[in-house]
């Protein structure tokens, strides 16, 4: 399964060119997972991949920044159900919403003392994760992991690392310049 959805990656979502990315760097190429995980099979592929490595913890929820995390989440708490696994998704906003309830994250309310799985797309610097610790923080959260399905091997590893957070990757950059 592993090397299907690698494949699937390097086919549709591995680009060999100059883009500027979110955390501001210019890179030589770009992976834009979700040309993968908005296919059936693609989110198939990484939702099992997911579950397999968290099927057997003590976790509450599964979640991360919108936009790269929401399929995956919704891929995940799916077989969860298939699985009859408890497992609740969440989103995590930029910033919070403007109307309504002003909400940061969305998805149940998370409990003070509840232990998350905190995943997104790719990681890069670990920005954007960074960012969605601070809110599960804020609500007394706690990380168990953080998974990935890409990690660029630009930081992220370490800033989280520094912030208490194991990463977990399916892939790395190296997986993408060797065949």
């Amino acid at each position: 399964m592993k090397k299907e959805l690698l494949e699937l990656l390097r086919q549709k979502a591995y680009q060999k060119k100059e883009v500027k990315l979110s955390s501001g760097k210019v890179s030589d190429f770009y992976i834009d997972v979700r040309k993968v995980s908005l296919s059936s099979k693609g989110i198939y592929l990484i939702s099992q991949l997911f579950f397999q490595q968290i099927e057997k913890k003590k976790i509450t929820a599964f979640g991360g920044p919108t936009l790269g995390a929401d399929p995956i989440v919704g891929g995940v708490c799916f077989l969860a159900q298939k699985s009859n696994k408890d497992l609740q998704g969440f989103l995590i906003r930029k910033s919070p919403k403007k109307h309504g309830k002003q909400k940061l994250i969305e998805g149940p309310n998370l409990k003070n003392g509840s232990k998350v799985i905190l995943c997104d797309d790719v990681a890069t610097s670990g920005g954007s994760l960074l960012q969605a610790k601070k809110a599960l923080d804020a609500e007394g959260v706690g990380i168990e992991e953080v998974m990935v399905v890409v990690d660029r091997n630009e930081g992220a590893r370490e800033a989280l690392a520094k912030a208490g957070c194991n990463l977990f990757s399916l892939f790395t950059k190296a997986d993408f310049l060797t065949k």
